[in-house]
Order: structure tokens, then C-alpha cells, then sequence
């Protein structure tokens, strides 16, 4: 099977991987009149593009021109999907676009997005970033047959086109309610642009605005800044937005019950990205300081895991006043591969994507800072490599706590079984990998460094508190392909 991500550790070791990224959402909508020189289908693939780190599997853009929408999916990425001929075919006023990594249903062009429904009323195009959590009783609702696809995203855009005459805002008014788990949705039909937020508000979406009153919804800031959008706020949990040639409209459908994921300043957002408010980058470096005062060591020279690793590592070598420096030079070409590697490739293991300096690190005591540790193979080989190259001591420092339980909200981590920290103590761990040392960062000065209160933060996977009950064993990433 083709292996999905381009990441070093699931590229060519099988038996481990990191945590998955959600998915990336982008829409836009411009006045009609505008549609010829805004060009929505290539802000949409720079949208997309600048999302990519969100999914990696596939990617999506449908485009509406007042009168029909066309949809282009495909599996890839951004830049291998779309080109220059494709993108001039998708031609409107308002588009969505898409980047997955799949949390429900597998990795199939069928699964891919945006999804589309057409109806009497019209056609609905629709992106998700997250995971439902009462998909069965929502597909319950659907006559059977109806689906084509096994995702929670098919079951939605399904409801949500049968809106009769009310169309999809009348839809959503009465779903999105009874709706559980988390979702940014972006959807349109052939004239309007809506945007919703789960009431918990656990995966990021935001609002900007174009010039020549254009309007722009995505995952991240970041995707904004590409297309040269103003920020003009989130979209706030349990809000819906239409968007059309009356302006932008806004309403509760649910009251807000803050509960974002910490794991976004961990590890999924892009560090140029801002969320409340906070940078990213500022927030990782920030939790480097506090792993520096609370894991303090000896040592001649903190480095990072490129470049996961690299903001919490300058913020440790801040506040520790130990050298911050390269020791580790990442292949910046390593992408997707359909290369299954042989068991010599896998032996090689890291060097696919990093390799060290040994004049850097010879030597000497290292301190090595990554963003998390998920089944602990990349770790070890890290460690084991560093050691060939010389260096006296290798302590590893994380700057998250332990991930010991799994996501049902968006991110596709391991199973608990499966999850080092939800079996090993963390002497156990730092044996496992072969580290001198290994200390985490502890839950409540991550939060801290977030500056976002405890109570307003999806910490689950650290403290197996889930915001939004769930049943651990309903079926899990595949059960729409189980039922069927």
C-alpha cells in the first residue's frame, strides 16, 4: 500500500508513526464581478498549499460559478494534484479546497475531499477538519444506500444537502445541534459560502477578508497570509457564518463551550500560525524556557530535531544558557514515497531524512529537544545515531508531556496499546531509547506557556480527560466500511 505522509518514521519504518495531522480546510468567496481576475481555484490551491502540514494524503478543490460547481479531488499532494491547466478549468466566484489525512474511513480517492451532494435545491460541496464521534447515529438518519463514501464528512454533506427548500442553512441549523465530536466545516452551494465551528471549538478556523470585498475562511492564519488576507477573528465555537453578495451573516447554533487543542501548539500547527490571539512559534518557544527550568542538565550544546524540535530548543538554550547549534542536517527533499524500502533501507533508518554533524556533535554532551514521543522508534534510532557519530551523552528533552491516550477528535494517533507512554514509566521510556536522560514538560506549564486557562483546552491525550464522552471501542477510524 502506498505509504501516505513523506514522514521519516512512517516512510521507512512501519512500525512506527508519528501522530497524524488533521485535516486542512480553505474557502473563499469574491463577488461575482471579480471572479475573472481573482482567480478563486489558484487562492484556493495557495490556500491548500500552505496548509499542506495538516494532510497529506489527498487533496480537493470544488468551484462554483454561480450556476454549477465542479470538483477536482485527487490523491496527492497539494502540488501533485493541481497544475497550472487544471486550476484554469476551475473557474467562479466561490471556491472550497482540502488537504486529509483520513480519520475516518481509509485513504481512497472515494474518501478523498470536498464531498459533493446534489439535490432538487442544487449542489452542496463541503471540507471537514476533525472527527465526528456519533457518526452511526447521524447516518441512521440517511436512507440506506445513500452514501458513496465512508467518511463522517459523507454523512454530514448528505444531511446537510437535504435542506429542501431552506437550502443548506436551514440544514445546518437543524443538524449541526445535534451534531457530536469535532468539526471546522466549510461547505457552499452554488451562490453562498458557509463556515461552522463544533461548540467546543476544538480545531482552529478563521476569518479574513480580501480586498474588493473578498472573504477567505481557513485552518490556520497562516493560510491567510498566503493569499494576502487581513485576519479578521476566529470563528467562534458553535457559530454558523454565511457568506454571499449581502455581506458575512452570523449565528449560534449551539452555546460555546471552549475546549481547543493543545496538541495544535504542540505540534500540528505551523509556527507562523497565531491562535487566540498568540503566536505559535512565540508559545513553542516559550515551553522550551519552562522544560529548561524544569528538566535542567549539563551539557555542551542543545540541538533539535529538525524541525519539529527546532522553537522549543532555542527557547531551552535561552533560558539554560547552554550553545544552541545544528547537530542534525534534515533532507529537505524527503517527500511522499511509493517505494516500499527494502529491510537494508530500514536498517539505514533516520539517514533517509537526517544525518549528523559529527564535527558539531563529537564529543559532546547533547541535549537533544523534540516536540513529542508517540511509539519511541524514531527517538532511539536518533539517539543510537548520535552516538555512532561520537557524542558522550545524549539527553533527550520533550517539549510536551507524555502523549498516553489516543484522539477521537481529529488527530490520528496510535492506539493506548500502542502508545509508548501508555505502557512505560518515563525511566522505562528513556531506557527504551537509550537516552542518558529524558525529561518531559509537565501538563501544567505547556498550558501555561499557552496562555489559554485550563478549562478552555482539549488536553485528552495527555490527561485521558475527553471534553465530549466517547466510546473508546465504537468502531474507530473504519466503522462506516464495517457496517456496510
Amino acid at each position: 500500500m502506498p505509504l501516505r505522509d513523506g514522514r521519516l518514521s512512517h516512510d521507512i519504518d512501519p512500525t512506527d508513526r508519528p501522530p497524524q495531522d488533521a485535516c486542512g480546510v480553505f474557502g473563499v468567496w469574491v463577488p461575482a464581478d471579480q471572479a475573472s481576475r481573482a482567480e478563486v481555484s489558484k487562492l484556493t490551491y495557495y490556500g491548500l498549499y500552505a496548509l499542506q502540514h495538516r494532510g497529506q494524503e489527498s487533496a480537493g478543490i470544488a468551484v462554483s460559478d454561480g450556476s454549477r460547481i465542479v470538483v477536482f479531488k485527487d490523491m496527492g499532494l497539494v502540488a501533485q494534484v493541481f497544475d497550472e491547466s487544471v486550476l484554469n478549468t476551475l473557474r467562479g466566484h466561490i471556491a472550497v479546497g482540502h488537504c486529509r489525512y483520513s480519520t475516518t474511513g481509509s485513504p481512497t480517492w472515494e474518501n478523498a475531499q470536498p464531498t459533493f451532494r446534489s439535490s432538487d435545491a442544487g449542489g452542496l460541496a463541503l471540507v471537514h477538519n476533525g472527527n465526528l464521534i456519533n457518526t452511526l447515529d447521524l447516518a441512521k438518519r440517511l436512507e440506506p444506500g445513500v452514501l458513496t463514501a465512508t467518511t463522517d464528512t459523507e454523512v454530514l454533506t448528505a444531511l446537510l444537502a437535504d435542506g429542501g427548500e431552506g437550502g443548506p442553512l436551514a440544514a445546518a441549523r437543524e443538524i449541526l445541534p445535534v451534531t457530536r465530536g469535532a468539526y471546522s466545516l466549510v461547505f457552499m452551494d452554488e451562490d453562498t459560502l458557509y463556515a461552522a465551528r463544533d461548540p467546543e471549538g476544538i480545531r482552529p478556523l478563521v476569518l479574513g477578508a480580501l480586498e474588493d470585498r473578498g472573504w477567505v475562511v481557513a485552518s490556520e492564519t497562516a493560510g491567510l497570509d498566503i493569499v494576502g488576507a487581513r485576519f479578521v477573528r476566529e470563528i467562534e465555537p458553535g457559530e454558523l457564518v454565511a457568506i454571499d453578495g449581502a455581506g458575512v451573516r452570523s449565528e449560534r447554533f449551539a452555546e460555546p463551550r471552549p475546549k481547543g487543542c493543545l496538541f495544535e501548539y504542540v505540534y500540528l500547527a505551523r509556527p507562523d500560525t497565531s491562535i487566540a490571539g498568540r503566536s505559535v512559534q512565540a508559545t513553542r518557544v516559550e515551553v522550551g524556557r519552562r522544560l529548561a527550568r524544569e528538566h535542567p542538565v549539563e551539557a555542551d550544546l542543545v540541538i533539535p530535531t529538525p524541525e519539529s524540535g527546532t522553537p522549543a530548543a532555542i527557547g531551552y538554550a535561552e533560558a539554560s544558557g547552554i550553545p544552541y547549534g545544528q547537530g542534525l542536517v534534515k533532507n529537505s527533499y524527503v517527500g511522499r514515497t511509493f517505494i516500499q524500502p527494502s529491510q537494508t533501507i530500514r536498517q539505514l533508518g533516520i539517514r533517509l531524512k537526517l544525518n549528523p554533524l559529527r564535527e558539531a556533535i563529537e564529543g559532546k554532551r547533547l541535549i537533544v529537544v523534540d516536540d513529542s514521543i508517540v511509539r519511541g522508534n524514531t527517538q532511539r534510532a536518533i539517539v543510537g545515531m548520535l552516538r555512532d557519530a561520537g557524542a558522550a551523552e545524549v539527553h533527550v528533552r520533550i517539549s510536551s508531556p507524555p502523549v498516553s491516550w489516543p484522539c477521537f477528535y481529529g488527530i490520528d494517533f496510535a492506539t493506548r496499546a500502542e502508545l509508548i507512554a501508555g505502557n512505560l514509566s518515563v525511566e522505562e521510556i528513556r531506557d527504551s531509547i537509550g537516552a542518558d536522560s529524558l525529561g518531559y514538560i509537565s501538563l501544567d506549564e505547556l498550558i501555561s506557556a499557552s496562555q489559554i486557562a485550563k478549562d478552555n483546552l482539549c488536553r485528552a491525550c495527555f490527561d485521558g480527560v475527553y471534553p465530549i464522552p466517547v466510546d473508546q471501542d465504537a468502531g474507530g477510524k473504519h466503522l462506516l466500511e464495517i457496517i456496510r
